[in-house]
């Protein structure tokens, strides 16, 4: 059983910075494409960045340019560096895999503030 433990979430001022992590069990990590979703508060859990088992990614018009998904499949480690954030940035985010069919239980996700 995957297990999907989120990390680096926390509370910033509009226009600063932070490193989200994913830390995915098992082996099958370096072979699926992985993606990053955000829910914020009474809207639906979207997908804003995902990454092919070979780095090929996509995003969302919503952060592109300003996020930039990663991976390390050494260390079964999916990234989110998230810079230049504003106030609609803020959700709970999470990692999972884009395609609805195959997905992972989902964890318990990593809050993101911006706030001043």
């Amino acid at each position: 059983q995957v297990q999907l433990v989120e990390s680096g979430g926390g509370l910033v001022q509009p226009g600063g910075s932070l490193r989200l992590s994913c830390a995915v069990s098992g082996s099958i990590f370096g072979f699926v494409a992985m993606g990053w979703f955000r829910q914020a508060p009474g809207k639906q859990r979207e997908l804003v960045a995902s990454i092919t088992s070979d780095g090929s990614t996509n995003y969302a018009d919503s952060v592109k340019g300003r996020f930039t998904i990663s991976r390390d499949n050494r260390k079964k480690t999916l990234y989110l560096q998230m810079n230049s954030l504003k106030p609609e940035d803020t959700a709970v985010y999470y990692c999972n895999r884009p395609n609805a069919e195959v997905r992972f239980n989902w964890g318990q996700g990593t809050q993101v503030t911006v706030s001043s």
